[in-house]
């Protein structure tokens, strides 16, 4: 992994790893094949968390810590998906909205996980550079990740959260390519989340056609 760990470039005055690169490269792209329901988003996320896994690991145990999770997050998505393919009409998986009571428990979950990663964080500072944004970005990605394995639309909603945390925390980190690309983050995750709330309602629609009067 040091050829990985090495100055690609510099840009703006910020100086770009390969890892950097390479691994937010293919988030980025699992995330554009997760808007279109391609199960190979999740083979993609996993290689993404192990380049990234690989570029902090060593100097921010609690960043490489985030992706080990991601890693496996990313198999149980891809088992989720397996099982729900040929739900939907076009044969991937059917998308749907959370119910009251799913979304509460991820809101509860997030805030615990959140509060306790930043303790962790916080008595053992070598784990991350900023314990309470970093525990929240690390949560929040997971909680992302689990509500997109289940095909919920507050998937993009969770994304959209860990966004505006992680732009400004990535470039005032140095890693500035994470910044920028958790900016386009921001543009795929609004065309996706359309995306997936109108096929929510497609979804939904048979249901209540059927339903009893």
């Amino acid at each position: 992994m040091n050829s990985l760990n090495s100055e690609a470039f510099t840009l703006f005055g910020q100086h770009i790893l390969w890892s950097d690169m390479v691994g937010n490269l293919f988030g980025l792209a699992a995330l554009a094949l997760g808007w279109r329901r391609s199960i190979w988003t999740w083979p993609v996320q996993f290689l993404a968390g192990l380049i990234l896994f690989g570029a902090f690991y060593g100097h921010l145990t609690g960043s490489a810590g985030k992706q080990a999770v991601v890693v496996l997050v990313a198999v149980y998505g891809w088992w989720q998906w397996q099982r729900g393919k040929g739900q939907g009409s076009d044969g991937h998986i059917a998308v749907r909205f959370a119910t009251w009571r799913e979304r509460a428990a991820m809101a509860a979950a997030a805030a615990a996980g959140t509060v306790a990663v930043a303790l962790l964080f916080t008595a053992y500072p070598k784990l991350s550079w900023d314990p309470w944004p970093d525990a929240y970005i690390f949560v929040g990605t997971i909680v992302a990740m689990y509500a997109q394995a289940r095909g919920m639309v507050e998937f993009w909603f969770a994304w959209l959260l860990v966004d505006l945390v992680g732009v400004p925390l990535n470039f005032a980190n140095g890693y500035a390519f994470s910044g920028f690309v958790y900016v386009i983050y921001g543009a795929l995750v609004l065309w996706g989340l359309r995306d997936w709330w109108l096929r929510s309602r497609q979804t939904a629609r048979p249901t209540l056609e059927g339903a009893p009067a």
